[in-house]
């Protein structure tokens, strides 16, 4: 059983105190609602909230003009551990936050919430907060997808890419037409611009390794359909699904990656087919241009303008706007990784994260739904392994193999412990030892020659090694046998 401990700091600001407080300031309280995976799987959340009043130097930070500002001069002076967050209460009549706007989330581990009058719209309103910034109930059942009955599991939850200790990012430019066009992209230039401050943020959580690749003469595999009334070609959304599958044969980015490798492919069409543009399931273009793939990746179409004169000399050198390319790519890797914002609540406003490309909260929520998938993925391997090794009767386990797994057992009992206590980064740490201990019992090379040794194939080699010498073995003993025999017959000589 799993409980997911939150720890919450709510500050009250100068007249933002309810009247119906059970107590003085500052006092506990704690919150628990229980997720229910399926019959036999549950996981708890408990949010352990302290109630306080402000400080002086957070009175002065909240007296701040906007609540960008606030947040910023909030940051050094709250707790920045992995998995707590910070929530201030503010008057009513506060101008902080806009009109009809109850909750600004920042883009660290702190919220400003206005003041409700009584406490149980405000608990109300910490509970809605605390789910935006940890975890959800569809954010377990998704990392937890794999044991959630099918009918039960949102759309979204198959989209996001099981949790791993690496992964692999890919960009593929994909020029079908070279006679045509001579494609230049600042890939490297766009990479540490753009994607390494996300990569950064997110090596917590795993490791990324990161390249590219220009592909000649790749086309899509589907012919798209010309629209006469916008002199256009269009791919419709039906089609896209049989796009990847040519396309993906020429990549060879996965045939021997350890990790899974997450595909990014700008496409610039031949010219024979340009202008290209992707549509939607009710025919509306798409503004982006692009689409994904749950679980593997996205490509993005990028037109080129048309000559201005017909005459103009062929291959034309083509630079690429990598802001807008890279725009599309990176929210395409937060939906990978199921960052998406859709689901947040309409009088909630959520500050952009700037370059960094995800705010502190959303790594810690990415760091809850991974913790909790790694211990259900150790939990299936042990027992996996626990059911294979008692099938094989005459097996032998070697001494590191059983000291991986009962480190992965104390790593796994380690995580679940660290989380009932509030303490994210090192359960999350734990957890990923175990994952890393389990595997390597599992996939053991001594183990693995076992499966295929069956008893009938071990007659199949022995008797043809022992049956010429147990024919000489087994005359010898008949015979000894039968001259014990006549002895006993033969009468006793007496003098």
């Amino acid at each position: 059983q799993v409980q997911l401990v939150v720890p919450m700091a709510v500050v009250f600001g100068p007249g933002s105190v309810p009247g119906d407080l059970p107590g003085p300031l500052p006092f506990r309280d704690v919150q628990e609602m229980e997720i229910s995976v399926n019959l036999r799987t549950s996981v708890t959340s408990r949010y352990e909230m302290l109630f306080r009043s402000t400080t002086g130097q957070e009175e002065a930070a909240l007296a701040a003009a906007t609540a960008r500002e606030a947040d910023a001069a909030l940051h050094p002076l709250q707790d920045t551990t992995l998995g707590s967050l910070t929530v201030y209460v503010v008057p009513e009549t506060s101008s902080l936050l806009p009109q009809g706007i109850k909750v600004y989330v920042g883009k660290h581990r702190s919220a400003l919430v206005r003041a409700g009058g009584s406490l149980a719209a405000l608990q109300a309103q910490l509970r809605e907060v605390a789910q935006v910034m940890s975890f959800t109930a569809s954010s377990i059942a998704a990392a937890l997808s794999d044991r959630v009955p099918d009918g039960q599991l949102s759309p979204d939850a198959r989209r996001y890419l099981k949790s791993s200790l690496g992964y692999e990012i890919t960009f593929s430019l994909l020029n079908p037409d070279p006679k045509s066009h001579i494609v230049d992209w600042d890939i490297e230039g766009a990479v540490n611009r753009y994607v390494k401050p996300v990569l950064d943020k997110l090596s917590l959580v795993a490791n990324f390794s990161v390249d590219s690749q220009i592909l000649y003469y790749a086309v899509l595999g589907v012919t798209p359909r010309y629209d006469k009334e916008s002199s256009s070609f269009l791919l419709s959304a039906h089609s896209l699904p049989h796009v990847i599958n040519p396309v993906e044969a020429r990549l060879g980015s996965s045939a021997a990656s350890l990790y899974p490798v997450l595909n990014f492919l700008l496409y610039v069409p031949e010219r024979s087919h340009s202008p290209l543009y992707i549509q939607d399931k009710d025919g509306a273009p798409v503004s982006t241009n692009a689409f994904h793939s749950p679980r593997w990746g996205g490509i993005m179409v990028y037109n080129v303008e048309a000559p201005a004169s017909p005459q103009a000399s062929l291959p034309l050198h083509v630079d690429v706007d990598m802001a807008r390319v890279m725009e599309v790519f990176l929210a395409q890797l937060r939906l990978l990784f199921g960052l998406s914002r859709e689901e947040v609540p309409p009088e909630f406003l959520l500050e952009h994260p700037g370059n960094e490309g995800l705010a502190d909260w959303e790594l810690d929520h990415l760091l809850w739904a991974h913790t909790v998938e790694n211990i259900a993925t150790v939990s299936t391997t042990l027992t996996s392994l626990a059911q294979l090794l008692d099938k094989i009767g005459n097996i032998v386990i070697k001494d590191d193999v059983a000291s991986e797994v009962y480190r992965a057992v104390a790593s796994v009992q380690s995580a679940v412990t660290e989380l009932s206590l509030g303490h994210l980064h090192a359960a999350f740490q734990a957890s990923k030892e175990a994952v890393t201990s389990s595997e390597r019992a599992f996939f053991d090379p001594s183990l693995l020659h076992l499966l295929y040794f069956p008893d009938d194939q071990k007659f199949a080699i022995y008797i043809p090694l022992f049956l010429p010498m147990a024919v000489p073995i087994l005359l010898s003993l008949a015979k000894i046998v039968r001259e014990t025999r006549q002895c006993k017959k033969e009468p006793t000589k007496m003098d």
